[in-house]
């Protein structure tokens, strides 16, 4: 990521970076959750606790949705062959993801927390990592219990989220780059994903104060062009959140770790 991206954000960076302190805070957000280690820790500590309950469920008559069960009438045993049951799963955590992603946006309280991530006025490789601790913890969950209930074997599970992550660093990245009119539309790049990320477009649907955005894929846009959330304008936008701007009354969303994680919470406690 790191060999790759940085040249490219150098040689087409979309804006000149400012403030190196809040992308030093970004590092430090990569070393914390884009390792893999939140996402995996999880699938692995919270997974026998998950299993119990499972197991319990089982006993009571229910049972995990495994995807073998799903596709059996189009493609019986289709887990027995790897690269197909890997597009699947990444499809499947795809669509989950994309609806966490419209529950972050469209919740106060899950907004509060999800704001953390927003603020950031610099888009960088390392943006996508700038979350509070308990937005991504709720996330996380939620895609590992999907993983568990679908029957995700712990190997792919780690290929998926490293993936996963891959592809959300470039989408991020300060990068002046567009796949072209068919490629923007299959998987989520710079430019798609800086308009998510546009002041009064991404975090906004009815004008000041109003929840909601656009362009909420992680991987594949085909689910905001399903659901009506796409938009591919071409413009350079400025990136934040409307409230930041000093004639909006210039809120304060923290400028190291702990602090944007303690404000991030009072936001929590009092939207």
């Amino acid at each position: 990521m790191l060999v790759v991206m940085w040249p490219l954000q150098r040689w087409r960076p979309v804006e000149p970076i400012t403030d190196r302190r809040a992308i030093r805070t970004d590092v430090l957000y990569t070393l914390i959750h884009r390792l893999g280690l939140f996402r995996v820790g999880l699938f692995f500590t919270a997974g026998p606790v998950i299993d119990q309950l499972f197991g319990w469920a089982r006993v009571q008559g229910l049972d995990g949705i495994h995807l073998d069960s799903l596709m059996a009438p189009w493609w019986p045993g289709v887990t027995d062959t790897p690269w197909a049951s890997f597009l699947l799963y990444l499809l499947v955590f795809d669509f989950v993801d994309y609806w966490i992603h419209r529950g972050q946006h469209g919740l106060n309280r899950w907004w509060a927390l999800h704001a953390v991530h927003h603020s950031q006025r610099q888009m960088t490789m390392w943006s996508d990592n700038r979350n509070h601790l308990l937005d991504d913890m709720v996330r996380d969950l939620i895609i590992v219990v999907v993983a568990r209930l679908i029957g995700v074997p712990p190997g792919q599970f780690i290929g998926l989220v490293v993936l996963t992550q891959m592809i959300e660093s470039l989408s991020h990245a300060n990068l002046r780059m567009s796949f072209g009119p068919v490629f923007e539309r299959l998987l989520v790049g710079p430019r798609f994903h800086r308009v998510h990320h546009g002041i009064a477009i991404g975090h906004e649907s009815r004008g000041p104060g109003s929840l909601g955005g656009c362009n909420y894929a992680v991987l594949f846009p085909v689910w905001d062009v399903l659901f009506g959330t796409a938009d591919f304008r071409s413009a350079v936008q400025p990136t934040g959140i409307r409230d930041q701007l000093p004639e909006e009354g210039g809120r304060d969303y923290g400028q190291g770790f702990w602090s944007q994680q303690w404000l991030g919470l009072k936001r929590l406690l009092r939207p």
